[in-house]
């Protein structure tokens, strides 16, 4: 076998006394994906960002080596002179962060960003202008020139990536770390980036190491694969043998935690019923007998219906129908779920049905009420029977309040409580019932996961006493492991609270396992609606199947 373009021998790492990364081995060879995955914490990331000495403050690399193969000749990263090591950062080794949305400044044009590492090897800037068009057309984006001068903003999370990994591309690295780089993107969108990865890992002589907390991503594209648990390599080996036979229970249980498209169990397994190895067998026996899910839940009177809506956006460039003529309804105690692209109008549509958008014509009724019609103190009296959930858990919490504050605050507003005692009292048994630690409610939104911070949304749109939620893509970001906790608890409090949801999200087998009924959208229409069973068994419509075939099994 070749040389390999990267070889980390026994790194550890440290921060203060804590252990983070417990001296690990792992290799990377041209033309050849290497996979990392395991849950949040679990020390990939750090493993990543060590080779590029890109760690924390106060985080250190305390043992072994990260040797880069520079040409004909052996470099030890971790010792290797700043000045000499700045030349390798994005000439020779390259990197694709997870959020491209943050890592793209958004007050420079696309093009302007993608030039800026070449103008330092190119002759002139027309050069590296030519280059950078050079490399959009490699990625796949559509009109190379449109997207050199688009801000960020203009792009969808797909054209936004790719332009991330032109960037990465343009120097002609021999290594490119990709960190999490289609985590947040939809099935169909996601498969694109995977087929463009192991195309230009050829075309291009890549060595690759891409980082997940999913497996099945993985198997589309990875080689090899080392599983990573609390900062050790737990398993490796060949990619089809660790997805066809994983040794470990931890791998196992990655596996297991993903919600599939056959059979619809009462609760989705999780890591943790995998880690005890003497309980694992128990489980298991446990979750076959277990009753499936209902097809369908037995549904009660209309609470929502929405009529001929429309949201029109209007820019300088275009007028897009965000939402367009759309009616359904949704009845007491069911899950409607809702999927689509990026793009399609489902979080749009979300937004509407609460008026945090306002439509341009049609209406959304409550209980026979017309939102969009409701006087606002009036509506404002209605909020509390009408929550969200948001896509993104860090940023929809004000980072300089407590929990607790935020947990209370609603039902100050609302005047659900008499007293200060009563909302301390009533917030702390919300965060204890969707699992949160007991002093979570002095602590802050930074100190606490993503899993975690997604909990805290939850308590806050429960302390309202809500009857209807709409969950726009509450669990997208998540780990698989902790996306299976949070699917278990939404079930949990919709069954104890007679909760009716809106399930938004582009992840089919998620939305399929959550659903009573499932609405497919397209550029701001409904295109199909039935059960579950009947979307995923039988679609009609060949966006649906596109949608479906994309789907990592």
């Amino acid at each position: 076998m070749d040389e390999p373009v990267l070889s980390i021998k026994d790194l550890g790492i440290r921060t203060g006394e804590k252990t983070l990364v417990n001296r690990i081995s792992l290799d990377i060879y041209r033309k050849s994906i290497t996979g990392l995955v395991g849950e949040s914490g679990s020390g990939k990331t750090l493993t990543a960002m060590s080779v590029l000495r890109l760690l924390p403050k106060g985080v250190i690399a305390t043992s072994g080596s990260i040797l880069f193969q520079e040409g004909e000749r052996e470099v030890d990263l971790m010792k290797v002179p700043l000045k000499e090591l700045n030349r390798i950062r994005g000439n020779r080794i390259a990197m694709i962060f997870q959020e491209p949305m943050t890592c793209l400044n958004p007050s420079m044009r696309c093009g302007r960003q993608a030039m800026e590492p070449l103008m330092k090897v190119q002759p002139s800037a027309r050069a590296a202008k030519e280059k950078t068009l050079h490399m959009f057309g490699e990625v796949q984006l559509p009109d190379p020139e449109s997207i050199f001068d688009a801000w960020p903003h203009e792009l969808s999370g797909g054209q936004r990536q790719r332009v991330m990994i032109a960037m990465a591309l343009a120097t002609s690295p021999a290594l490119l770390i990709a960190d999490e780089p289609t985590t947040a993107l939809d099935v169909t969108v996601q498969k694109s980036i995977l087929n463009l990865l192991n195309d230009l890992k050829d075309m291009y002589n890549l060595g690759v190491l891409f980082i997940t907390h999913d497996l099945l991503v993985l198997k589309q594209i990875a080689d090899e694969v080392a599983v990573m648990y609390q900062g050790e390599i737990v398993e490796r080996g060949k990619m089809e043998q660790v997805m066809e036979n994983p040794s470990t229970p931890y791998a196992k249980g990655l596996l297991a935690c993903r919600p599939g498209l056959g059979e619809r169990p009462r609760r989705l397994p999780t890591v943790g019923d995998f880690i005890d190895t003497e309980r694992s067998g128990q489980e298991q026996k446990t979750r076959k007998s277990e009753k499936k899910q209902p097809s369908v839940r037995k549904q009660g009177e209309v609470l929502l219906r929405v009529e001929e809506l429309n949201v029109n956006f209007k820019s300088r460039r275009r007028s897009v129908n965000a939402v367009d003529s759309v009616s359904f309804d949704v009845y007491e105690g069911e899950t409607l779920g809702l999927v689509g692209e990026s793009g399609c109008g489902k979080t749009t549509l979300g937004r509407t049905i609460l008026q945090l958008i306002r439509s341009d014509s049609g209406s959304v009724l409550y209980r026979g009420t017309a939102l969009d019609r409701m006087k606002p103190k009036k509506l404002r009296k209605l909020r509390k029977n009408i929550q969200i959930v948001f896509q993104d858990p860090y940023s929809s919490l004000n980072p300089g309040k407590t929990i607790g504050s935020m947990v209370t605050e609603p039902m100050y507003v609302h005047r659900l409580v008499k007293n200060r005692d009563e909302a301390e009292a009533a917030a702390h048994r919300l965060l204890v019932q969707v699992g949160l630690p007991a002093d979570a409610f002095n602590l802050y939104p930074h100190q606490f996961s993503g899993g975690q911070r997604q909990r805290i949304g939850i308590a806050r749109a429960l302390a309202c006493k809500p009857e209807f939620m709409v969950l726009d893509e509450s669990v997208s970001a998540l780990d698989v492991s902790i996306q299976a906790q949070i699917l278990n608890l939404l079930n949990d409090l919709k069954e104890e609270y007679n909760l009716t949801y809106i399930f938004i999200s582009h992840d089919l087998t998620v939305v399929k396992y959550m659903s009573d009924r499932v609405m497919v959208m397209s550029e701001g229409r409904i295109i199909e609606s039935g059960t579950a069973e009947q979307i995923y068994l039988r679609p009609s419509k060949g966006y649906t199947r596109k949608l479906i075939e994309a789907i990592p099994l």
